[in-house]
């Protein structure tokens, strides 16, 4: 059942600085691509190429040995002088700066996990030898359609590469690097991809008061805490889902990564379908009322407001005081659609100035049962209005096209945003309420970690310890471990299932 009629215009195409947009084979018309920069693409190794996943066959070519897969110690092709990173130094970096990149990518990123994330299997599958990886280098040229057999190539690639950030893609018909190869044919195509979502605090500037654009703090982070809380209940609990990691974006955002098997194979219409389920919060942010619900309320929507309700009471009316000038109150007053009683709140608080958004939320109901209101106005249509300006005030305010499509690309957990430093982390839900975004670790902080890091066992035995277990990023390692576990036990049991059931039909 839908929750509105009100439909919201696609975001314009991203493209590539100074560059035109490629006309793109086999995507639908709707789909927005980044373009591609040909001549500044790079050209395919010869190890990579060698272990290019075949279009029918799901293993990779077995030239490619299971010991190269996590080469992780075995850098021997790339020069690396920590010397320079004593405590005082690190401090003095900033977090774009190509050695800090090189120094957190080469000892701390966790390449074995993303690569049996996005794999789905300890072996190489095409999953990941057919994904696209696209780069944003530090001269901000944007290369799309990377791919790699082998976690160890891909991250050989960001260390000689050093881009800002890299991005995730589907997994396509035939390997990325190849395309050109097969023509403007369905041959290439987009096959499976997670499904993502895409929160910013910046879609929210219209009702913090605290922060605005980039800015964050941890009253504002409370926006996060309700959408992540909403969204993370209607995935789980309408559709079924189990596999949602949700990530820290590095500065004033999260992701949400579904990644169950029957979620990564649907096309966009599925996509956009889930899609337009979550959205309620449209128009922009001078449209008026964003907010317009049947009812009675779908079952979601009244679910959302049991978890926002004391949200919107103490980290909105409180935290923010949302209606404290004259200006932002007539806002609240636009909001209810009775103009007798909309006259009289105004000349309630004209004459009392200064009164805080809690009196003000409390006033529409006393004056309301004072009469002044009009007749055909009852106790029905107000509580209906309240609830609107509730969920107006508190629900999630979703970027709806990182979501619906599935040729779409985001940025990879664990990255390190190069504005803050902040590493992109994954959010354990169980401790929501106090993840603080101003406390994640900073690339800075744990090379600093690293180089302090004292352990209570002689030296031969911290010779045995691995980097990242040096820092603070080892509880969010640990946690993203036990995500991915939790993905490869699921395929294998449903690997094992399917190939009893074939076994089963034979005679």
């Amino acid at each position: 059942m839908p929750h509105s009629t009100d439909m919201q215009a696609s975001s314009p195409p991203r493209a590539v600085k100074d560059e035109p947009m490629e006309d793109e084979a086999a995507m639908p018309a709707h789909v927005a691509n980044p373009a591609v920069d040909d001549d500044a693409e790079m050209e395919q190794t010869e190890e990579t190429a060698t272990a290019t996943a075949s279009q029918g066959d799901k293993e990779i070519k077995k030239d490619v040995k299971l010991q190269d897969l996590f080469d992780d110690d075995d850098d021997s092709d790339i020069e690396v002088d920590d010397s320079i990173f004593t405590p005082t130094n690190v401090a003095n970096l900033k977090a774009s700066d190509p050695e800090i990149m090189r120094q957190f990518y080469q000892r701390l990123f966790p390449w074995r996990l993303l690569f049996q994330w996005l794999n789905h299997s300890p072996t190489p599958t095409n999953d990941f030898g057919n994904r696209e990886f696209a780069f944003t280098l530090q001269n901000d040229a944007y290369l799309r359609y990377q791919s790699f057999a082998t976690a160890d190539l891909l991250r050989k690639d960001v260390l000689r590469l050093m881009p800002s950030r890299f991005e995730i893609g589907p997994v396509y018909s035939a390997n990325p690097r190849d395309r050109k190869q097969l023509g403007k044919t369905s041959a290439f195509r987009p096959l499976a991809k997670e499904l993502c979502f895409d929160i910013d605090l910046t879609d929210y500037d219209d009702v913090r008061t605290c922060c605005d654009k980039a800015n964050i703090c941890n009253k504002c982070w409370q926006f996060m805490t309700m959408a992540i809380k909403v969204v993370d209940a209607a995935l789980r609990e309408d559709y079924g889902f189990q596999h949602i990691m949700w990530v820290y974006s590095g500065r004033r955002g999260a992701h949400a990564w579904v990644c169950d098997k029957k979620v990564r194979s649907m096309d966009d219409q599925k996509r956009r379908a889930i899609a337009g389920y979550l959205e309620v919060v449209k128009g922009g942010a001078q449209s008026g009322k964003r907010v317009n619900l049947w009812r009675p309320l779908h079952p979601h929507l009244a679910r959302s407001l049991d978890i926002l309700k004391e949200h919107f009471q103490q980290d909105v009316l409180e935290s923010q005081d949302p209606w404290d000038t004259t200006e932002r109150a007539e806002r609240l007053l636009g909001l209810l659609p009775d103009q007798t009683l909309r006259d009289s709140l105004r000349s309630k608080w004209d004459a009392a100035p200064g009164r805080s958004s809690m009196s003000k939320w409390a006033d529409i109901d006393a004056i309301f049962k004072s009469g002044a209101a009009s007749k055909k106005f009852d106790g029905k249509a107000l509580l209906e209005a309240k609830q609107d300006i509730v969920l107006e005030y508190t629900y999630p305010r979703l970027d709806i096209e990182v979501s619906k499509k599935l040729n779409h690309l985001l940025k990879s957990p664990f990255v390190v945003h190069p504005g803050t430093g902040r590493v992109c982390v994954p959010i354990d839900l169980k401790a929501l309420e106090d993840f603080d975004p101003l406390e994640v670790p900073t690339v800075q902080g744990l090379l600093a970690e690293i180089d302090a890091y004292q352990g209570a066992e002689g030296e031969e035995e911290k010779k045995g310890v691995a980097d990242w277990e040096k820092t603070s990023l080892k509880p969010y390692i640990d946690q993203f471990r036990l995500f991915v576990n939790g993905i490869m036990k699921d395929e294998k049991a449903t690997a094992v299932k399917r190939e009893r059931e074939d076994e089963s039909m034979e005679f």
